[in-house]
């Protein structure tokens, strides 16, 4: 059986799968808070079928290696920030800079998200900021818990977040987390735009509200950092490559019906 049939599968089905990465790019170029990300392929082993041979200065200089296609190595994300958008919502939230935000998940376990366009949640006494999942946005004391009475909320930039009562009287309830992480790229997506921490990615960094992470925008929200010239771009890329290597298998399988109708 010919090399190239397989060596030209392994090509279609890494351009197949690149083309499902760009496909997720730009479905989500609306998504506020998507980081978008990239296939990144390597080469298959080679099969040696001669050896270089210099012996004192004289002999073959080169091998002769055939290499047996490719596979995806990696898909990247990459944690630039997009577009920041201004809604003068005072709840929808944006940071400028590489910090997340820390959400509270369903099981009890810490998730984290670029996506700032929060809600607050009646609950009997008390009225908290939560995701539009109803996920409990994490400050330094907790649950950020804004009170009853609430005629306005003010966030700084250092995240700092201070409740005008409907009497005008004002009261600095704590702060937001931001966190950063140490490889962003090693986070786990979970999808509904949350992130888990993994091994890849080290541990969350509590920034302490020193500016490290970034500045917390009030009224603006981050979109995607997807460039819809760049991935139609790679799309026709990795059409065409897909394209030239479904050509090999053709000329491949050709060559073998003419090995086939040999006569003698």
């Amino acid at each position: 059986m010919m090399r190239a049939l397989w060596t030209a599968s392994t090509g279609m089905t890494a351009q197949q799968l690149n083309v499902d990465n760009i496909s997720n790019n730009l479905a989500n170029v609306n998504t506020i808070g998507y980081k978008k990300s990239r296939a990144e392929f390597k080469d298959l082993l080679y099969e040696t079928l001669e050896r270089d041979t210099i012996r004192n200065g004289e002999g073959k200089p080169v091998s002769v290696q055939v290499g047996h296609g490719v596979r995806t190595s990696a898909i990247t994300k990459f944690f630039t920030t997009g577009n920041l958008e201004q809604t003068s919502n005072p709840y929808d939230l944006a940071i400028d800079g590489n910090g997340f935000f820390v959400v509270m998940g369903p099981n009890g376990e810490e998730l984290y998200t670029k996506d700032g366009s929060f809600k607050i949640s009646v609950d009997e006494d008390t009225t908290r900021l939560v995701t539009s999942d109803g996920y409990f946005v994490q400050g330094d004391m907790g649950d950020i818990e804004l009170g009853m009475d609430v005629k306005q909320v003010m966030i700084d930039e250092a995240g700092i977040i201070t409740v005008k009562r409907t009497d005008d009287t004002l009261e600095e309830i704590g702060a937001l987390t931001i966190v950063t992480f140490a490889n962003p790229a090693g986070l786990e997506s979970v999808g509904s735009n949350f992130y888990k921490a993994t091994g890849a990615s080290g541990e969350a960094v509590d920034t302490e509200n020193d500016g490290s992470g970034g500045k917390v925008l009030q009224g603006f929200l981050e979109y995607s950092n997807v460039q819809i010239v760049e991935e139609m771009v790679k799309l026709i890329q990795a059409q065409r490559a897909y394209e030239i290597n479904s050509k090999s298998i053709q000329t491949a399988d050709e060559m073998l019906s003419l090995a086939n109708n040999l006569r003698r």
